[in-house]
């Protein structure tokens, strides 16, 4: 009974209870989730994911054995350009110090595109260091390639258009071309910092830019693209049009060779290095406006910046067929050294050097002699 009566002594203080703290019990209980589900949400204001599915599996693919088919024939035949003009001493003439310094630079990004390969998985498994290290020999090698090609076509444009001139300053020619070659791997190495403080590994990614909207992409992208495209294009296309003006004006046999020559130096430069610069520009600008939220659109860039990125990496295994296997002197030093080490047989060394006659004039002139 004692029971009861407690039960019907707190039963009213009970309902008065009830009445007054139902709305908190409805505002935080069960009954308001009940509301909410009822309710609409705005999703979009939410930014939505941009699946990269197919791009990661295009650099799985694609990317790695590109990388290594250019990195052996990079090493290849930058090795060989090293090796022929140390074995044969021909550090002899400006042009001959620069190619010397852009197969090193050359040979350098070889080395270090198995690096990319690495890089183009769908994760990056080694250390931060090597991070560092890959995004810095790029921008390195990049750069010095670029100022030595602005240095070799003025080289050849004082040889040429000002043989006067050229000619009183030859003596201190070779020590100026060290001086500058020194200069070109100092700069390229103040111009690359950014590299070796910025890179880091961001979702299991090497990088240097935490999004696609970072403000230090802009920056670093567009200095990329004035000093490593424009400056080198701007002066290889002053330097040898006046080339080709001068050499236009003479009656010369070899003429209409060095003319052939010039073309492929410029069009192997244009076709390997403008595309890339050209997508990486509108991805800065993209970028300057607060990058896209049309996934598809910022696919097509991937892309577009990948497949523009691997042709201008054969940068390093063109360059030594260019610039120095097309020069008569140096092609006739590589067949004597593929001689010796006995690559090659006498009778085909007499058939490439048409019959061991060889011009003087192109023997004793320096590496580029077609020009």
């Amino acid at each position: 009974m004692t029971f009861v009566s407690d039960v019907q002594r707190f039963l009213p203080l009970f309902l008065i209870w009830s009445i007054i703290y139902k709305p908190c019990l409805c505002q935080n209980g069960t009954e308001d989730v009940t509301d909410y589900t009822d309710s609409t949400f705005d999703y979009s204001g939410i930014p939505e994911f941009c699946d990269k599915v197919s791009n990661h599996q295009f650099r799985l693919w694609f990317m790695p054995p590109f990388f290594s088919v250019t990195s052996f024939t990079g090493l290849v035949g930058n090795l060989l350009v090293i090796f022929t003009f140390i074995y044969f001493n021909r550090l002899k003439t400006m042009t001959d110090v620069y190619l010397l310094n852009l197969a090193f630079a050359d040979l350098l990004f070889a080395l270090s595109l198995p690096l990319w390969a690495v890089g183009s998985m769908a994760e990056w498994t080694l250390e931060l260091a090597v991070c560092k290290i890959m995004h810095t020999v790029y921008k390195v090698t990049t750069y010095s390639s670029m100022f030595l090609l602005c240095f070799i076509s003025m080289d050849r444009y004082f040889a040429i258009a000002k043989a006067v001139s050229a000619h009183r300053l030859r003596s201190q020619a070779v020590l100026f071309s060290k001086v500058s070659s020194a200069a070109v791997w100092i700069l390229s190495l103040i111009v690359s910092t950014p590299e070796m403080k910025y890179a880091k590994v961001i979702n299991n990614s090497c990088t240097t830019f935490s999004s696609n909207a970072d403000p230090l992409r802009f920056s670093i992208q567009t200095s990329q693209i004035v000093l490593a495209f424009v400056l080198p294009l701007l002066v290889m296309s002053f330097c040898y049009s006046r080339i080709v003006h001068t050499l236009c004006q003479t009656q010369n046999f070899e003429r209409n060779k060095a003319v052939k020559v010039i073309l492929v130096v410029v069009v192997v430069f244009v076709v390997c290095q403008a595309p890339y610069n050209v997508v990486l520009f509108w991805t800065t600008v993209v970028v300057a406006k607060g990058g896209t939220e049309d996934c598809s659109y910022e696919n097509n860039l991937l892309y577009a910046t990948d497949a523009t990125q691997c042709v201008a990496f054969l940068r390093c295994s063109l360059n030594p067929f260019v610039y120095a296997f097309i020069g008569v002197k140096f092609r006739h030093d590589l067949l004597r050294l593929m001689k010796k080490l006995g690559c090659l047989s006498q009778e085909r060394f007499l058939k490439y050097t048409d019959n061991g006659r060889g011009s003087c004039a192109a023997l004793d002139t320096d590496t580029t002699a077609t020009f």
